[in-house]
C-alpha cells in the first residue's frame, strides 16, 4: 500500500514521504495511529494544505521531548526479580516493566516507547532506548537484579559471580598459605648440620 508520511518514521521515510508499505502495517498501526495516510489524490492534496501546521506542531513537540530527553538521558533503574544462581531470569522483562519502573523514579514513558530490540532474560545493566519523539530519543541503562544489595554491586561495576570468584580466590589463598605454614612446620631443624663429603676409595 502506498501511503504519506504525516510524521518522521524511522526506517522509513520524512514526512510528506510516499512510501510503500505491507498492508497489515499500514491497516494496524500506521493508519490508525494517525502517522500517515493513504497515499490518494485527495489525501495527498490534503497533506499539501496542512503541511504548514504539521509541521509546526512537529516542531513544538519535539522541543518538548528534547527538554524531556535531556533529563531522561543516562537515567538508571532498578528492576528486582528472581533468577538463577547463573543469572537467568525467570521469566523477562517486558516494556512494561521497565515503563512501570521509570514511572517509579519520576518520568513518564509509555512501554510504547521503550525499544527492545531483543528480551532481557539476564541480570545485569542492560542499555535501552526511549523513543519521545520521532527525531528524539534518550538512552537508559535498566539494572535488573535479585536484590537492591545485588543492584548496588551491580552500579558499582561488580556483580555476585565477581564477588563470590573473588572470595573464592581468597580462600583458595589462605589454604594454600595453611599448607605452607604445615608444611614448613614438618621440616626438621638440625642445628649444626653438616655435608659430608665421601672420599673416594685408593685402589
Amino acid at each position: 500500500m502506498d501511503i504519506v508520511l504525516l510524521q518522521r518514521i524511522e526506517k522509513l521515510g520524512q514526512m510528506g514521504d510516499v512510501v510503500s508499505v505491507r498492508d497489515g502495517y499500514a491497516r494496524n498501526f500506521l493508519l490508525p495511529q494517525g502517522k500517515a495516510l493513504r497515499a490518494t489524490q485527495a489525501n495527498l492534496a490534503r497533506f499539501e494544505v496542512e503541511r504548514a501546521q504539521l509541521e509546526a506542531r512537529n516542531l513544538e513537540q519535539r522541543k518538548e521531548a528534547e527538554a524531556v530527553a535531556a533529563k531522561l538521558d543516562g537515567q538508571r533503574f532498578v528492576i528486582i526479580r528472581s533468577a538463577s544462581e547463573a543469572g537467568s531470569l525467570y521469566g523477562s522483562v517486558t516494556a512494561r516493566d521497565i515503563a512501570e519502573a521509570s514511572t517509579a523514579g519520576g518520568f513518564t514513558a509509555a512501554r510504547g516507547q521503550i525499544v527492545l530490540d531483543r528480551p532481557v532474560k539476564e541480570i545485569g545493566l542492560h542499555d535501552l532506548r526511549v523513543v519521545l519523539h520521532p527525531e528524539v530519543s534518550a538512552t537508559i541503562t535498566i539494572n535488573v537484579a535479585r536484590s537492591a544489595a545485588e543492584a548496588e554491586l551491580q552500579a558499582s561495576g561488580k556483580s555476585i559471580q565477581d564477588v563470590r570468584a573473588e572470595e573464592d580466590a581468597e580462600s583458595e589463598f589462605d589454604i594454600a598459605e595453611l599448607f605452607d605454614d604445615i608444611g614448613g612446620a614438618a621440616e626438621p631443624e638440625v642445628a649444626g648440620e653438616s655435608t659430608l663429603v665421601e672420599e673416594p676409595k685408593a685402589d
